[in-house]
């Protein structure tokens, strides 16, 4: 298989990050990163994931991502963040990753469905119920979302955020987020429909049991208004994972208002944490 596409951002030669963007998502959604990245010394490298081929899932799947994060590290040790559902695949992801992150980083991040009655509660409940009850149509839906991202991009924006809460609500009423949101829906969609349905199948299906063997020291990112991943969801996750040090909640924030947020900080204590290593 030849090495997966990847944008970059910030530093061209950095503290080596790799950003897991959401779903719906695509590597474009990195560009928040790149003047605090730049500013920072760190370089973020986003893979296009929804690029690989849909017949690679599971376990194959996220051992793929590993080794083509261990290929660009090179040896380096790297810091991993993910948002939303890009959370779940960082977390699995890192499963394969042991000794090569040094953190990990999951912004407004989605737990395990059966770990708690999250579902309800969710945004997007009714497409993750499809996608885990009625997988064919699921896929189908998909499809039209697809056709929505390419012929009406403001139509399936104004869907999506039709039911933001917290910050969000002020966010989806800037043009610069609107047009950075719909083009990322655009990637998303564009040739890489099944790519999307594999992430949000792989969530919606039992993966609770796979977080006690994440021993990465790990950073919680969340919006005490989200949604989308409930707040309960971070509760559950910041008692859960074994190596879960820190636990930000931001009052008044949702679910993109908080990766907003969250980016800066981020970028500022991983900069503060190469200094350390730098003066050792």
């Amino acid at each position: 298989m030849p090495p997966l596409r990847f944008s970059q951002y910030g530093a061209d030669n950095g503290r080596l990050v790799i950003y897991f963007h959401g779903a719906p998502g695509a590597p474009e959604e990195c560009s928040v990163f790149e003047q605090p990245a730049r500013d920072c010394g760190l370089t973020i490298v986003c893979f296009d994931r929804f690029a690989v081929s849909p017949s690679v899932s599971g376990d194959t799947y996220y051992l793929l991502l590993a080794e083509e994060i261990a290929k660009i590290a090179n040896g380096r040790k790297v810091d991993v963040v993910g948002f939303s559902i890009g959370a779940f695949i960082a977390l699995q992801t890192c499963r394969h990753l042991t000794n090569e992150v040094s953190s990990l980083h999951l912004i407004s991040a989605a737990a395990p469905l059966e770990a708690g009655d999250f579902l309800e509660a969710m945004a997007g409940k009714q497409v993750f119920k499809l996608a885990k009850s009625f997988p064919a149509l699921f896929i189908l839906l998909s499809y039209w979302q697809g056709i929505l991202a390419l012929i009406f991009p403001h139509a399936l924006f104004r869907l999506l955020f039709a039911s933001a809460e917290g910050e969000d609500k002020a966010l989806a009423e800037k043009r610069e987020f609107q047009s950075g949101i719909t083009s990322v829906l655009k990637s998303c969609f564009a040739g890489h429909v099944r790519g999307y349905a594999r992430d949000i199948q792989a969530y919606v299906h039992p993966w609770n049991d796979t977080l006690a063997a994440i021993s990465v020291d790990t950073h919680i990112w969340h919006g005490a208004e989200d949604n989308w991943s409930p707040r309960r969801m971070a509760d559950y996750l910041g008692s859960t994972i074994p190596n879960c040090t820190t636990y930000k909640i931001f009052s008044g924030l949702s679910h993109y208002s908080c990766l907003y947020r969250a980016v800066p900080e981020i970028c500022r204590q991983l900069n503060r944490k190469n200094g350390s290593l730098n003066n050792e």
